[in-house]
């Protein structure tokens, strides 16, 4: 009896010192960095978040630029989305704003999977902008997944609006 007390004793310890090795010391989704494992989207440094910059800030345009569109549970950039980042791209290249990607869903999927799914079209769209060659600290992601939707109706079609990313330059 005793020995089954100090083997499960054993066991608790281990796992105890199991889960704490393996968070490695990277920073949650919210901890500064706005990527899912910390800092960095892709090995690309995410710059710091500027103080008082929201994307739903007054010191945000964000009708400036025409948002991309994603498949459903997707966040691959289709042929006929580029040439909408690649117009940021030119936009960033030649003056001086940042821009804040905000990513989004439709309603389908839990809040969590959705906020993760958002992220990943942020990045994929951020990491589009720096293969263009926009200064990779010119560029920040969010995500929002299915809050704010663009339309508010249920259906294939209120769905394909709400699939997307937007830009938001900073003034």
């Amino acid at each position: 009896m005793k020995t089954l007390r100090y083997l499960s004793l054993a066991i608790a310890t281990l796992g105890a010192l199991h889960l704490t090795a393996c968070t490695g010391g990277k920073k949650s989704l919210g901890e500064g960095g706005g990527g899912l494992d910390g800092d960095f989207v892709n090995g690309t440094p995410l710059p710091e978040r500027q103080e008082g910059v929201s994307f739903l800030g007054s010191t945000v345009d964000r009708s400036k630029f025409r948002s991309v569109y994603f498949g459903f549970d997707s966040y691959a950039i289709d042929g006929g989305e580029r040439a909408k980042i690649d117009e940021v791209a030119s936009f960033l290249k030649s003056a001086g704003n940042n821009v804040i990607i905000a990513g989004f869903t439709d309603e389908r999927g839990t809040p969590e999977y959705n906020r993760g799914l958002g992220e990943r079209r942020a990045q994929a769209v951020r990491e589009a902008l720096i293969r263009g060659g926009v200064d990779a600290g010119k560029v920040q992601t969010v995500s929002f997944g299915a809050e704010m939707p663009a339309a508010t109706s249920s259906g294939e079609s209120a769905w394909a609006k709400n699939r997307r990313a937007e830009f938001g330059s900073v003034r």
